[in-house]
């Protein structure tokens, strides 16, 4: 079966191998406090600063999810409350999260801004010249989940001071870690709210990543294989040009080859990474069911367009010879 699922979504081929080796050698057996298990996350930081270009002095953690990640900025570096423009379901979930721990009483109350980079429930994404724009405006932390760009597209780091994401999309890893970076003056912000009292507090993730180490017993696994991972892809200038002229081509013949909508009409706000296709819901189930006898599953909708749009994922695992598989299938299919 060929997945387009916008997440989970395609695993490396690889990465079964890379499991099968982890286990053979004994990774997963290793204490987390061992020194062969720190030399791999040792090398795991290395390789993410090296190959995704992050800056020297942007702290990198790993944590379970993305999820997490939104729990641990409303805990550890929000002050009163924070902001969140948002343009789809998980930005709006991401807000509603945020608020139970950090309620909202006053817009200009709010020191942290939370922004979605892509949003995967709809297909848009919000560009790096938006969030220079938050940069210049805003005087408080800006934080951004990335969960379905960070390994796919090149971040300007220095316009955020959080960045996070889930491995299970554009990292072609299964489910079960995120990782999360983190500005100097992040960190300055948590160690003046000294929130220690949550097990994921990010000063008690700082103090043992510094150490190569992690405050829980971890996804050794995970950490594993995204070493292993980032081992094999380039760099992530080269993972950009490819998604982005992959994003292009799947705009230009959806519009042109096939009598489906794009759901986002505007092509500045269209995502490079997940494309969200619309029609009405008879339509939608239809091309669903006759993909998935094709041997081909597309991604389902999302809260407000669960029912009205599916969504193919552009993520770099995914392979050419299968995207022109879906592209026959599309061709051929008359909605």
């Amino acid at each position: 079966m060929i997945t387009f699922y916008p997440g989970p979504s395609k695993v490396y081929p690889q990465v079964a191998d890379y499991a099968q080796e982890a286990i053979r050698s004994g990774v997963v057996s290793l204490n987390h406090r061992s020194a062969g298990f720190m030399d791999i996350v040792k090398e795991t930081l290395r390789l993410l600063h090296e190959k995704l270009a992050i800056p020297a002095d942007y702290h990198i953690a790993f944590v379970s999810s993305a999820t997490e990640c939104w729990e641990i900025v409303a805990q550890s570096l929000t002050v009163t409350t924070s902001l969140h423009p948002y343009g789809g379901a998980f930005g709006k979930k991401w807000m509603e999260y945020a608020h139970r721990i950090k309620p909202m009483i006053l817009p200009g109350e709010a020191d942290v801004l939370c922004v979605v980079q892509n949003e995967t429930s709809n297909g848009t994404q919000v560009r790096m010249d938006t969030l220079a724009q938050f940069r210049r405006e805003f005087s408080g932390l800006i934080a951004v989940d990335a969960v379905s760009s960070l390994g796919g597209l090149v971040f300007d780091w220095s316009l955020a001071d959080v960045w996070f994401a889930s491995v299970q999309k554009c990292l072609g890893l299964p489910a079960g870690l995120a990782v999360l970076i983190y500005s100097p003056d992040a960190l300055k912000q948590a160690e003046i709210i000294a929130d220690r009292q949550y097990y994921n507090s990010l000063l008690f993730l700082h103090e043992n990543i510094t150490k190569y180490q992690t405050q829980f017993t971890p996804n050794g696994l995970g950490i594993y294989l995204l070493m292993r991972v980032l081992q094999q892809v380039g760099p992530i200038s080269e993972i950009d040009a490819l998604l982005r002229s992959r994003a292009a081509d799947w705009y230009e013949f959806i519009e042109k080859e096939t009598a489906w909508e794009l759901l986002i009409g505007n092509p500045e706000q269209r995502s490079d990474t997940v494309i969200a296709v619309q029609g009405s819901e008879e339509a939608i189930r239809a091309v669903k069911t006759a993909a998935q006898n094709a041997g081909i599953t597309l991604g389902n909708g999302y809260g407000d367009w669960k029912s009205n749009t599916f969504r193919i994922a552009n993520f770099p695992a995914i392979e050419e010879w299968e995207m022109d598989t879906l592209k026959r299938f599309l061709r051929g299919y008359l909605c």
